[in-house]
Order: structure tokens, then C-alpha cells, then sequence
């Protein structure tokens, strides 16, 4: 499960109280930014963002990119339901488990969620919020009518996932599919064949749009106009429903926000970061 052999960099590991081991990278020193990545077969923290805690790193914040349970590296266990509360739960030990007290969590649709989630749960935790198109502002079957969702769920059920049914499903993740280089597809790909089938079948996230009101916390995000995966019309519902938020639309710009405009992203983030 956490072999060396996989094409990912080996960090550190967290054991949490009830054994669930989390893996993750600590990168920089400063305020802590807590990376939190999507969902989809053989996603990792390092596979979503190893173009941007760099930049993080380099303007002065340490940078926890962590593998969420049943992803990358982290504990894969078979007999959970991977719901947003478990996911929550386990995010919030983590946090305790490394002495985060407080932090800014950056998430990309799943971990969007999370961090959504995490905020309305223990609102003493989140300094920041950084959203590139957040899952939990729909309802499931409005996710699942989705282009990008329809063709994930389905390849990921056929079975064993090699190079070529990854590009197949990651192909939509993106507007410009040139973007999607071996290395990224092998990363995944080595990664699928070890995530348990209850994984996917078993992940409920709530609409919380009817909550948004109760975050504090301010609000940066990203939405792509062409995402297959998350209707943009979510980026209106964080505008309108959240106390502080604002958010940049971009067209020629799909789920992946951080990889297809890599410098904007990083640039954008770390203004909010530094100026408010």
C-alpha cells in the first residue's frame, strides 16, 4: 500500500488515534497552508499540486500537502464509508495529530468539500479558505450527470486502471489535454490498482449551500468555465450564499485550475495570502 516503488515522492506519516495512517509532505516554513486534492482514481497531494507548494514554499508558508484517506499513499481501508463526515473527522485528527491549530485549507473539488466542511465543523481551525471548483455546493445526482464524473465512475468499474484508461478519464479533467504528460498519467496509474472499491461507491457529500452563510472565514476561489466534473454556476452560490468571498472565472480552463493556469493560480493565492 505505501510502497517506496510508487512514482511519488515518500514523505511523512501521521497515525491517528483510531490507526489510520495519513501520509504527507511538509514543505517551507511560516503560516501553515494545508493542501487537500480531489477525488478520481490514483489522485495524490503531490499529483494535484507539485506545480504549486513550490511557489507557496518559496513566498514563506509551510505547506502540508496531504494524501487523503484512500488516496496516494495513506491508508486504503476497505470497511469505511467515505463520506464527507469521515473525511472531515479524519482531517481535523490529522490537524491535532501534527499541532495545526490554526491554517489556511486550499482545496480542489473533493477536497474543497473537505475543507468547506472542516470549516463549518470546527470553524477554530480555518484562517483561509482557498477553493478551486468545491464539491458539496450540488446535489450528488447533479455530480453524476456530469461528462467527466460519467466516465470515471465507469471506466474505474470495468476494472484495473493502466496508463491508456487513465489518459482516457483524465482527458476531460483538463481543457487542453496536451497538458497531461506521461509522468502525471503513471503517477495515477500506479496509484488506482490499490484504492478499495468502497472508495468511490460509498463517497456522500452533502449540498451545503444552505450553510455557506456560517463561514467566517474568508473566501478566494477558482472556477474553469468548461469543467466536465462541477458545474461553474457553483462559483454564484459561494458568491452569493458566503459572508466573504470572491472568486475568478476563467474560460479555456477545466477541473484542474492549478495545472492549466499554474502562475495565475499561484500568483492569485499568494496575494490573498499576504494582502487579504
Amino acid at each position: 500500500m505505501n510502497s517506496p516503488d510508487l512514482p511519488i515522492p515518500l514523505g511523512q506519516f501521521a497515525e491517528l488515534g483510531n490507526g489510520l495512517r495519513l501520509h504527507y509532505l511538509d514543505v517551507g516554513q511560516g503560516p501553515a497552508v494545508v493542501w487537500l486534492h480531489g477525488s478520481g482514481p490514483g489522485a495524490s497531494g503531490y499529483s494535484n499540486f507539485k506545480g504549486n507548494y513550490p511557489a507557496f514554499a518559496a513566498a514563506g508558508f509551510r505547506n502540508i500537502v496531504l494524501d487523503l484517506p484512500g488516496f496516494g499513499r495513506s491508508d486504503k481501508p476497505a470497511d469505511v464509508h467515505y463520506d464527507l463526515d469521515f473525511f472531515v473527522a479524519s482531517l481535523d485528527a490529522f490537524l491535532r495529530c501534527i499541532g495545526v491549530e490554526r491554517c489556511t485549507l486550499l482545496g480542489n473539488s473533493l477536497g474543497g468539500a473537505i475543507a468547506l466542511g472542516q470549516a463549518l465543523a470546527h470553524p477554530h481551525t480555518v484562517e483561509r479558505l482557498i477553493l478551486m471548483a468545491p464539491g458539496g455546493v450540488e446535489e450528488r445526482e447533479t455530480y453524476f450527470r456530469m461528462e467527466g464524473i460519467v466516465r470515471m465512475v465507469e471506466t474505474f468499474a470495468r476494472g484495473p486502471m493502466g496508463p491508456a484508461e487513465m489518459r482516457h478519464v483524465m482527458s476531460l479533467q483538463v481543457f487542453d489535454p496536451e497538458l497531461l504528460d506521461d509522468t502525471i498519467i503513471t503517477e495515477r496509474a500506479a496509484i488506482a490498482p490499490s484504492q478499495p472499491a468502497n472508495l468511490f461507491s460509498t463517497m456522500m457529500v452533502p449540498n451545503m449551500t444552505g450553510r455557506l452563510h456560517e463561514i467566517q472565514a474568508p473566501i478566494f476561489g477558482f472556477w474553469g468555465c468548461n469543467d466536465k466534473f462541477n458545474p461553474h454556476a457553483g462559483a454564484l452560490k459561494l458568491i452569493e450564499n458566503a459572508p466573504d468571498a470572491r472568486m475568478i472565472l476563467l474560460n479555456r480552463c477545466g477541473h484542474w485550475v492549478q495545472v492549466e493556469h499554474r502562475e495565475l493560480f499561484n500568483r492569485s493565492c499568494i496575494d490573498f495570502l499576504t494582502e487579504g
